[in-house]
């Protein structure tokens, strides 16, 4: 079954309660989305390790065949 937008929002608000998050459905599919985290917990991070502490907010969603989300593209940066 298919994730809904608000759903990931909610996954990504219980890690990263005071970020700026935008979810996008890129095909009108609930399978591909796009969601840009901006948050202060990522300054001094990498963007492999911004990534992996949002994959891991997901809470295994994206996990192999039979995971609810299909495809997620991030961006994710420190506050400007």
């Amino acid at each position: 079954m298919a994730m809904e937008a608000h759903d990931i929002e909610a996954l990504l608000r219980e890690a990263f309660p005071d970020a700026q998050i935008s979810i996008r459905d890129l095909a009108g599919d609930g399978n591909h989305y796009a969601a840009e985290v901006i948050d202060e917990s990522f300054r001094g991070k990498n963007r492999v390790q911004q990534q992996r502490a949002v994959y891991a907010a997901l809470q295994g969603r994206m996990d192999g065949p039979a995971g609810e989300l299909h495809a997620l593209a991030l961006t994710t940066k420190a506050p400007d």
